[in-house]
C-alpha cells in the first residue's frame, strides 16, 4: 500500500491548460473519490497518475517515488477502466491471468493469485466461463479481479460502473467498498456520480475547470461547502439558491421572508447582493422563518416525496417531505426553516461564514 502525492501538477494540451497546478495529498489506505462534472479534468488526473498521461509540470509520487517518468506497468498501481475490455475468446481463467502471463509470471503464481482474486470476489464458479455469458455485474468483477492480480500498491478506478444498470450500480458500489475493506489498498475513484462519491468515499475531490474547488469528507462537503459550486454539486436533489439581500442586524432577505444568520465572522456589509442556500430537507412543516411556494409537481417516491415549486418571486425550490406529499400541482403551501440551516454565499459563489 502506498499514499499519493501530487504537487502543482499541471496537464497542457498545445496551448490549452487542462489541469492548473493541482495539490493533492492521498493517504495510504484511503479511499478518494474524484467528482466533478464533465470536462473538469477528473479522468486526466487520474490517468497522469497512471502513467497513461505525460505531466506537463509538477511531480507525482506514488509511495516516496516520484513517478513521472516510470512506464505504467512499473508505477504499482491497478485499473480499471469504463469499459471492461475483456477477450471475448478467453475465458474467464484466461482474461484474469492475460497479464501475469504476459510479463512472464509462472504458471503456479498466476494460479495462487488466480484463485485469491476469484474467491475475493466470488468468481470460483465463473473460471471456465467466457464474457458472453456473464452478466454486466459479472464482467465488471472479472475487470477488477484482473486488477486485483497485479497485486498493486494503488487501485485506479475510471468510472467503472458506468454502463451498468441502476440495481447494478447499487449492487457494486458494495462490492467495491467492501473490497477496499478487506484488501486496505489505497484507491482512487473517479466518476461524475456524486451519490457514488458520497456512498464510497472517505475523502471527496471535487474539481472545476482543472482545479479542485473543496476536498474533505463526505458529510463535510455536504454540510459545510466552501463554495455555491460544491453546494450545488454534492447532495440530490441539489441545494436551493435563492437571491437575497443582507441587511442590517446580520439579516438576509430573500424570497419575500428574512433570516437572521448566525454568522461566524461577522455579516456582510447590509446591502450587499447574496445567494442563499437551502437543502431540501431543510423545509419543514415548522420552523420560525416562512416561506410560501407554489407547486408545480409533486414527486412521489414512497418513503419521501418531492415538491417542485416556485416562491413568490418566480425563483425555483424542491421541497422535501417524509411520506407521501398531500399537496398538488397549483397549491400554495407554507414551509418554515431555521436560520443555522441556510448556507449563504457572495456573487462570486464563495462561501460566507
Amino acid at each position: 500500500m502506498s499514499r499519493v502525492d501530487l504537487e502543482a501538477v499541471r496537464k497542457r494540451f498545445g496551448a490549452l491548460d487542462v489541469i492548473h497546478g493541482v495539490d493533492l495529498a492521498i493517504e495510504d489506505g484511503s479511499f478518494c473519490v474524484f467528482v466533478g462534472p464533465s470536462g473538469c479534468g477528473k479522468s486526466t488526473l487520474l490517468r497522469m497518475i497512471a502513467g497513461l498521461e505525460s505531466v506537463s509540470g509538477g511531480t507525482i509520487r506514488i509511495g516516496s517515488r516520484p513517478v513521472n517518468d516510470v512506464e505504467p506497468a512499473a508505477r504499482g498501481i491497478g485499473m480499471v477502466f469504463q469499459s471492461y475490455a475483456l477477450y471475448p475468446h478467453m475465458t474467464v481463467r484466461g482474461n484474469m491471468g492475460f497479464g501475469l502471463r504476459a510479463t512472464g509470471t509462472s504458471r503456479a503464481e498466476t494460479e495462487r493469485r488466480l484463485q485469491r482474486a476469484a474467491g475475493i470476489l466470488q468468481l470460483d464458479s465463473l473460471l471456465d466461463r467466457k464474457p458472453a455469458q456473464l452478466s454486466g455485474g459479472q464482467r465488471q468483477r472479472v475487470a477488477i479481479g484482473r486488477a486485483i492480480m497485479r497485486e498493486p500498491e494503488v487501485f485506479l478506478f475510471d468510472e467503472p460502473l458506468s454502463n451498468l444498470d441502476a440495481e447494478l450500480r447499487v449492487q457494486m458500489r458494495v462490492e467495491i467498498a467492501g473490497l477496499h475493506r478487506r484488501l486496505g489498498n489505497t484507491m482512487i475513484y473517479v466518476t461524475h456520480d456524486q451519490t457514488e462519491a458520497m456512498t464510497l468515499a472517505d475523502r471527496i475531490v471535487v474539481l472545476r475547470g482543472g482545479r479542485v474547488e473543496q476536498t474533505g469528507a463526505p458529510l463535510e462537503l455536504y454540510d459545510d461547502p466552501a463554495t455555491a459550486f460544491v453546494a450545488g454539486f454534492i447532495g440530490s436533489p441539489r441545494m436551493n439558491f435563492l437571491r437575497g439581500t443582507a441587511e442590517p442586524g446580520g439579516g438576509v432577505a430573500f424570497a419575500g421572508t428574512r433570516a437572521t444568520v448566525p454568522w461566524r465572522s461577522g455579516p456582510p456589509a447590509p446591502g450587499t447582493p447574496v445567494q442563499v442556500g437551502i437543502r431540501p430537507e431543510h423545509l419543514r412543516d415548522d420552523g420560525p422563518v416562512r416561506l410560501a411556494v407554489t407547486v408545480e409537481v409533486a414527486e412521489q417516491l414512497g418513503g419521501v416525496s418531492y415538491l417542485y415549486g416556485t416562491t413568490p418571486g418566480a425563483e425555483r425550490l424542491v421541497v422535501e417531505r417524509r411520506g407521501l406529499a398531500a399537496a398538488r400541482a397549483g397549491e400554495t403551501v407554507t414551509v418554515g426553516l431555521e436560520p443555522r440551516d441556510l448556507r449563504v454565499f457572495d456573487g462570486e459563489g464563495r462561501r460566507l461564514r
